[in-house]
């Protein structure tokens, strides 16, 4: 097997200045454009939601861990292509509904029941907000861009100054609704952290503890504040380059349809209760963003 050449950026992290992570966001933010403006060649435009033919370049079957997982593979669910994002997400939807249902007719652990009823409930619920964010009766089939949904820095290769040399981990990529790409890069995402963090007010890394992204003298707790100012002030870097290259980006409208996104991802794990909140106050007419308004 052929290897691309490059270093995971996760391990050149530290050792990479700041200009080189903002040139490093940059491009990853020009990918996300080529890739979202690709299917709107009037010669080859993306319509519906799956993962493109190899034969015809057109959205077919999604590939998706959720679909796949797991006893997940043999769920009586479509399997796209899907005509709207309201198809696919409610797909989804039930998928969760499935699984949280085999969990009550299996298990006799309380803790176990207890979080498939708090998800089951939470699924329901989003189930009935949907129609409310995405439409089912469209003309035709919505318009889609390519979408890698997992640019995390173990997936990016980089040579010895940073520049990208490979993107890996493409075998999910598809063709996925135009809101979808208002989601930042995985290695974009985290708490907001205007404030550099000073090295001074840290302890020092243990004897033979190896501190994360190539960090060498503080301790992990350093790091992780450090990533967290980085990825607040390289979001910006990338909102403003993709803004750039691609004007039509659809990020300030797309609000709605991002928080539904979450909670779904969020429905079926420790975050139920939190979700079922939301949805209910959803329900109930209120307009509150997701993560921002929902403690």
């Amino acid at each position: 097997m052929e290897l691309m050449d490059g270093t995971p950026a996760h391990k050149q992290w530290c050792n990479m200045s700041m200009e080189q992570k903002v040139a490093f966001t940059e491009q990853v933010a020009g990918y996300q454009a080529e890739l979202s403006t690709f299917g709107k060649m009037p010669q080859h435009e993306f319509r519906g939601i799956g993962t493109l033919d190899a034969q015809t370049d057109v959205p077919g079957l999604l590939v998706s861990p959720g679909f796949f997982m797991g006893e997940h593979l043999h769920y009586d669910i479509p399997r796209g292509p899907f005509r709207s994002s309201h198809d696919w997400l409610c797909t989804e939807l039930n998928i969760i509904l499935q699984h949280q249902a085999a969990i009550l007719k299996t298990s006799d652990d309380e803790d176990d029941i207890e979080d498939a009823e708090n998800a089951l409930s939470a699924a329901q619920k989003l189930l009935a907000l949907v129609p409310s964010v995405f439409p089912s009766d469209l003309e035709e089939p919505e318009a889609t861009a390519l979408y890698h949904h997992d640019l995390h820095l173990n997936n990016i290769l980089v040579d010895d100054h940073g520049k990208i040399t490979a993107v890996l981990d493409w075998e999910c990529v598809s063709a996925m609704p135009l809101w979808m790409t208002a989601n930042l890069p995985k290695f974009l995402e985290g708490p907001e952290r205007e404030e550099e963090p000073n090295p001074d007010g840290y302890l020092d890394a243990k004897a033979g503890q190896e501190p994360p992204l190539g960090g060498r003298e503080k301790n992990e707790l350093y790091y992780i504040h450090q990533m967290e100012y980085e990825a607040t002030q390289l979001r910006k870097v990338y909102i403003a380059r993709l803004k750039e290259l691609w004007p039509g980006w659809p990020m300030e409208e797309s609000h709605a349809e991002i928080d539904m996104f979450h909670a779904i991802e969020q429905c079926d794990g420790i975050w139920a209760k939190r979700v079922g909140r939301w949805a209910d106050r959803m329900l109930n007419g209120e307009k509150i963003r997701f993560d921002i308004d929902n403690p």
